[in-house]
This record gives structure tokens, sequence and C-alpha cells, in this order.
């Protein structure tokens, strides 16, 4: 007899191969579970997370271009509390030239003034006024005051016109008259020539080029533009 014939053989033992891949589908199955059971809450802290970054870059364009930290909110939760540098934010300036004309005939002797100026138009934001943001995972809505004139630069006045009447004479409060009104007309042709519109378009640009999102962003102006 050969002594290999000797040996025991060893048997193949189904119970405790089925009880090992039992085990394993077990493992593999609480595995699964806790992925899922934990995905929300990852996606979620993923998410806050993406929110952040773009909070903190919307933060950085409005300090490039306004010095101004607006107040920004995240999913309805305040992020940041406002600060500001400045209180004015000037984005365009335009020359806007006018002229007015003084006529008056006293029993039959007329006085005539004619004034032309040239003054400098700077539109721009009142930063004063409430400035947010709210970060949402669709999209990002700036609130903000229109565009207003924050002010009208003299460059020149010049005379065009100087009678007096015969009896009727210049006053001081006439020029005194054509000196306040020249700079009102110059606000209004201002007003008129679009550049509250252009200034608020000029933003939106400027905005554009600094967030970099694939969220779209809107610029909502929260009042009716003021009648300068």
């Amino acid at each position: 007899m050969k002594p290999d014939s000797l040996k025991p053989r060893r048997r193949f033992s189904w119970p405790l191969a089925l009880t090992l891949v039992a085990l394993l589908f077990v493992a593999l199955a609480a595995l699964i579970f806790l992925r899922l059971e934990s995905w929300p809450a990852r996606t979620a802290k993923q998410s806050t997370a993406e929110l952040e970054r773009v909070g903190r870059e919307v933060r950085d364009a409005f300090a490039e271009v306004a010095h101004l930290q607006p107040r920004i909110t995240i999913n309805n939760r305040v992020y940041l509390e406002k600060t500001t540098a400045t209180a004015q934010l000037a984005i365009l300036s335009r020359q806007i030239e006018v002229e007015h004309e003084l006529l008056h005939s006293w029993v039959g002797s007329t006085k005539r003034v004619k004034l032309h100026g040239t003054f400098v138009a700077k539109a721009g934001f009142d930063l004063q006024r409430d400035v947010a943001i709210d970060v949402q995972p669709n999209e990002i809505v700036i609130q903000l005051p229109h565009a207003t004139i924050l002010g009208l630069e003299q460059k020149q006045i010049e005379v065009l016109a100087f009678e007096n009447g015969f009896w009727n004479r210049i006053s001081a409060a006439d020029l005194e008259t054509e000196l306040v009104t020249l700079p009102e007309l110059g606000r209004r042709k201002a007003v008129a020539s679009g550049i509250l519109s252009e200034a608020e378009t000029a933003l939106q640009k400027q905005l554009d080029e600094r967030i970099h999102t694939s969220r779209p962003l809107h610029l909502v102006f929260q009042t009716a533009p003021p009648k300068e």
C-alpha cells in the first residue's frame, strides 16, 4: 500500500464557504448602507463649502471694485456682515454742457444775461444705503440702490451775453439765480443722457469679470431711480 493513500483526504466544507459568503454580503450591505446614509450630509457639507467659497469670491470682488464688504447670506444664513471704507462708488463720468438765458423787459427796457456752463457729472452708487448679497445653490442675488448722480463738478462758466437795459439793470440776484440754474440743468441733462443705466450695466460687467461661477449673477435694484 502506498504511503500517500494513508493520508486523510481534505474535504471541502460547503457550510463554511456559505457562511463566509454570507458574511461578505452582510459587510458589503452595511458599507453601502452607511455610505447612503451619510451621503446627504456629505453632499450638504460639500455644497455649503462651495457656496462659502463663492461668498468669499463675491466679497473680494466688491472689496476690489468698491472697497466694500457687503452683507452676505448663504442659504438665508448670515455669513458676513457689512463693512465699508467708502461712502460712494463712482462708476462713470461725463462732460455736460448747458446754456441758460435770462431775458426780461420792463417798461420798454430789456436786460439780457446768457451763460454757458461746462460740468463733469459723476454717476455711481451710494454705499451708505443697504447693499446685500444672497448666495443660493442656483443663483447669486445682489441687492443695492439704483445708480445716482454723485456729484457735478463745475469746469467752466462763460458769459455769452450781458446786456443791461437803460433803466432795467442786471442785479446781483439775477446773476445768482442764473449761476444756481446752470448746475440744476446740468444734473438733469446728465440723467437724461442715460448715464445712470450705463453705470448699472458697467457695475454688472465689472462683477461678472471678477466673480467666476457657473451660477447666474443678478443685480436687483431696490427702488425706482431717483428723479435728479
